[in-house]
């Protein structure tokens, strides 16, 4: 199983065997231990330099490796003590996910950085504009903003905290949308598969149109939210500001219908979830989830106050509920 991890984190595996791989060490404890102990090792080896291309990673992670298997060097950083270390590691994992996602686009220009289902990832543009990635989510962004504006292409969800550039606004493009600000926070939905996207200010002032329809925008102020679906606009204010945990790896329900709650979870992990009893779809739900979890606790917890039978089709990735 160990050469198995090898080949992961040097993209020998194709999607089943990733897949395969990943679902093995959701069960088993001391196969995932290893899996983060060798990631920590990579996110420092491709810290090491941002810019290598594939073959130079992987030629440094197998000269590592063959060092490893000779002096056992690994323990060196499990056994890095002390709280600092911890956040450090967590720190160079979370950006080992992202980075090992990173492709360049044929101009060389643009980089694609995609977080996996059931993670998260906080990183800094150019600019100095702070970017939080929820799962299965993608921002493209330019290496260096040039011109006059900033901006970006997203694809799932994400929060911004914006650096102020009083000239050159920053512009979020997202399907057939897009959000304009000089310098605020804010959050965009944005999923193709919802149908909507759905973007909430929390600071500043935050200008959302439809592309090639600028003149026909909606001003948002703080705490408000607007819902953009077949090409209209629906205004309204922000309920519940613990939705933004997210960030913090906390998924946060409040009242909220089940039906909604288990279409986030698809989304965030990936997976199907059949509902046999349209009964549950009618449930509400108060609760915050962590994210590392994983979707089999969350609905073991939910299970907890609504009681509903669980079954499990790893074939086809898929989860059914019934009662």
């Amino acid at each position: 199983m160990e050469e198995q991890l090898h080949n992961y984190f040097q993209g020998k595996l194709d999607i089943d065997e990733r897949l395969v791989l990943l679902r093995a060490i959701e069960s088993d404890q001391s196969l995932r231990r290893q899996f983060v102990e060798i990631k920590n090792v990579y996110a420092f080896l491709s810290l090491a330099d941002q810019r290598c291309n594939d073959e130079e990673s992987r030629k440094s992670y197998d000269s590592f490796i063959r060092r490893k298997r000779q002096h056992r060097v690994l323990t060196v950083f499990v056994k890095i003590s002390g709280y600092v270390a911890a956040a450090v590691l967590f720190f160079l994992l979370s950006y080992w996910i992202a980075l090992n996602q990173i492709r360049v686009s044929e101009d060389t220009t643009l980089l694609s950085l995609h977080v996996p289902a059931g993670q998260r990832l906080r990183f800094t543009l150019q600019d100095g504009t702070s970017v939080w990635l929820n799962s299965r989510s993608t921002l493209s962004y330019p290496v260096s903003f040039t011109g006059g504006e900033r901006r970006v292409m997203l694809e799932g969800e994400a929060y911004f905290e914006v650096a102020k550039d009083a000239d050159r606004p920053f512009i979020v493009s997202s399907q057939d949308a897009e959000m304009k600000v000089l310098g605020t926070t804010f959050n965009v939905y944005s999923y193709p598969e919802t149908g909507i996207i759905k973007t909430s200010l929390l600071e500043g002032s935050l200008l959302v149109y439809y592309k090639d329809k600028e003149k026909e925008n909606t001003l948002l102020k703080p705490n408000e939210q607007v819902t953009l679906r077949n090409g209209g606009m629906e205004v309204e204010q922000i309920n519940d500001k613990g939705y933004f945990l997210w960030t913090e790896g906390i998924y946060s329900f409040s009242n909220e219908p089940l039906d909604n709650i288990l279409r986030k979870l698809e989304i965030y992990f990936d997976i199907e979830i059949v509902v046999k009893d349209p009964t549950i779809y009618t449930w509400e739900y108060t609760g915050k989830f962590r994210q590392r979890d994983g979707i089999d606790e969350i609905l073991r917890i939910i299970n907890k106050i609504h009681k509903f039978k669980i079954e499990k089709d790893e074939e086809n990735n898929r989860i059914i509920l019934s009662r």
